[in-house]
């Protein structure tokens, strides 16, 4: 199967579970709390398994990693890595913002990126020879190449600040313009040109190896904080850059 037919279905996907996310969004909903007390609700599990059984129909023997059910198969061969949901928080409180992710990974290498925003009616995706676009139209990363003239958003703020109080505070100086944020949506704003740089931590698989292949195809760069290739087994720190020589400069700033 080409990596044609295999973004093209998966933006079908995308958009057939974003219905059912947007079915339960602002209306009441039991709020359970995970292991780790983050939250899930029956519209991230319902979408999860939408999912799934729309991969396992059109992809039988691929791999599944999601984060509501786990590891499906085998994650050695062509794997498929999701998130539902990305942004709860913001989901359970009405917040459009949230997204659905979903990554294509052949080998271990990400093939193909997507994010859907069900709320505001875009898909964004991109991979290697595919190029990126937002609802099919092209996008390319901006070539902003000296970081005091970046736009930086800084997600999971308060996480940071909790993990690395004199690395936040730095990075609070840096940039032309800054904003803390949160979830995917920022991504998706790099990757079309919107801002220049991204600064995240304590992600899980399914919510940064869907961004590596829409950044990338957009001409950007991501890593985790030392420049190294995200994958499955990444410890959950993640910078974002329109250009090389950014993404240079992001990097002596995390490295301290």
């Amino acid at each position: 199967m080409s990596i044609d037919t295999i973004r093209n279905t998966a933006i079908a996907i995308a958009r057939s579970a974003g219905e059912v996310a947007m079915a339960h969004f602002r209306t009441p909903l039991k709020i359970d709390a995970k292991a780790d007390e983050s939250p899930v609700t029956r519209a991230d599990r319902e979408t999860e398994a939408h999912i799934r059984a729309a991969l396992g129909r059109e992809f039988p023997g691929h791999g599944i990693l999601g984060e509501e059910y786990g590891i499906s198969g085998s994650l050695d061969g062509d794997t498929w890595v999701i998130d539902p949901i990305d942004g709860t928080r913001s989901f359970i409180t009405g917040n459009p913002l949230f997204g659905l992710l979903m990554a294509f990974l052949s080998g271990g290498a990400p093939r193909l990126g997507l994010v859907h925003m069900p709320a505001l009616g875009e898909t964004y995706v991109g991979g290697p020879g595919l190029g990126a676009a937002r609802n099919g139209e092209a996008i390319r990363c901006r070539d902003t190449a000296s970081l005091s003239r970046a736009s930086v958003y800084i997600n999971e703020a308060e996480r940071l600040r909790a993990m690395e109080g004199r690395l936040f505070d730095r990075l609070c100086g840096i940039g032309h313009t800054r904003r803390m944020s949160y979830d995917c949506y920022p991504y998706a704003l790099l990757a079309s040109g919107q801002i220049d740089a991204v600064v995240d931590c304590g992600l899980e698989p399914y919510d940064y190896l869907p961004l590596v292949g829409l950044i990338e195809a957009a001409g950007g760069i991501i890593t985790d904080w030392t420049g190294g290739a995200l994958g499955l087994n990444s410890d959950g720190r993640v910078a974002a850059s329109a250009t090389k020589a950014l993404h240079g400069a992001l990097l002596e700033v995390l490295k301290g």
